[in-house]
């Protein structure tokens, strides 16, 4: 490991990917509670159909560890690939509302997004490592509604444009760290709680792991590659969670290079600050981060927009065509479609942005607020 690299104010000018720790607890997202029997309830998420290895994370870190065998592992991961496709569609939006993409702001959302699609290709790699086949269409989920697998119960995830509520009540909550000192212990599990079985279950179980249909290809600043031993799978998911929460010691601690953990960096947008060391601990009183001007897309009503006009619907048909076509390249590509079907899926994915954008510019008739995709596949 190496030090943090800072200003001489004191302020980190970047941190690592697998960096950040504690936080105080003003910056932590607000969670409801839930009781334990909401917590340990089979949860298909996001307001849609269960997918169709959909279980709850609860009851699957429930099973003893002597239970945990690769038909365990194939279903953890069909609930990973779930989580990790879930947030992509909210932190898109923020992403495209933001007009000047040329701002701290939209520089860490754009590199969070790489980092989530990075997140999801490592965990249909280790699906079909052990001998299973991601379903990520099937996997899509409907917005508004809760994460899959029954994390985070009581949050809520929605689409809409860039706002600060949004940072924290959505961003934020999802990205929150495990370490109590950096929040309230909450009584369902969190991704990283879940990340964290998965891999004991790896190291426990000792499957057998085929590179077969795994793909190799560079997503966002990452590399992807397949996995072919236990150190390949245990790197993965270290940065998986790491990428996501930062570590649970402190916000001093680096690894491999300079960029802020996904829940420090949104932390940031939403105080306007960067994170900052002093005599009294880590506060976000560091660098100004402008919150940047966004375009106002309301919050996507469940069941999606009622009645658009004409030109409405059809951005929204094109828009969702296009996701249609994203999710079959990518089911394609963890079939038999390798990396061409990959490459498919990716460049119809860069094809999104300009139908969202319209919409985002087009305002709702006789309500506050613009349009904005709605990600329903077909």
């Amino acid at each position: 490991m190496t030090g943090t690299r800072e200003e001489p104010d004191g302020s980190i000018k970047r941190r690592s990917v697998l960096a950040s720790g504690v936080a105080l607890a003003s910056a932590a997202a607000p969670v409801a509670a839930a009781g334990p029997a909401q917590a340990a309830a089979v949860s298909p998420g996001l307001g849609g159909p269960p997918g169709p290895n959909c279980g709850s994370v609860a009851r699957l870190m429930a099973v003893p560890g002597g239970g945990r065998g690769v038909d365990w592992l194939r279903e953890a991961l069909q609930v990973a690939v779930e989580l990790e496709l879930a947030t992509i569609p909210p932190y898109l939006c923020g992403w495209w509302s933001v007009r000047d993409r040329r701002g701290e702001a939209a520089r860490l959302i754009r590199r969070i997004v790489g980092d989530e699609m990075y997140h999801l290709g490592v965990v249909c790699n280790l699906l079909v490592a052990v001998g299973g086949r991601p379903r990520i269409k099937d996997a899509a989920p409907r917005y508004p509604g809760p994460l899959p697998g029954g994390v985070r119960t009581g949050v809520e995830v929605y689409l809409s444009g860039l706002t600060r509520s949004f940072v924290r009540d959505v961003m934020m909550a999802i990205e929150a760290p495990d370490d109590p000192l950096a929040r309230e212990r909450h009584p369902s599990p969190s991704i990283g709680d879940f990340y964290g079985d998965l891999m004991r279950a790896f190291r426990d179980v000792a499957p057998h792991l085929s590179t077969d249909r795994q793909l190799s290809d560079r997503i966002g600043s990452d590399e992807l590659r397949p996995v072919g031993n236990l150190d390949d799978v245990e790197r993965s998911i270290e940065i998986i969670k790491e990428q996501g929460e930062g570590t649970a010691s402190s916000p001093a601690d680096t690894f491999q290079n300079d960029h802020p953990a996904h829940y420090y960096a949104f932390a940031e947008i939403y105080h306007g600050r960067q994170l900052r060391r002093s005599d009294r601990g880590w506060h976000f009183t560091g660098a100004a981060v402008r919150f940047p001007d966004a375009r106002p897309m309301a919050r996507v009503p469940a069941g999606g927009w009622h009645r658009p006009p004409g030109q409405v619907r059809r951005l929204l048909e094109e828009f969702d065509g296009i996701y249609t076509d994203v999710l079959d390249a990518l089911d394609q590509a963890w079939g038999d479609g390798g990396s061409r079907s990959l490459g498919t899926g990716v460049r119809a994915m860069r094809a999104l942005e300009g139908p969202a954008v319209e919409l985002m510019e087009t305002t709702i008739p006789d309500a506050p607020g613009n349009y904005g995709p709605q990600f329903r596949p077909r």
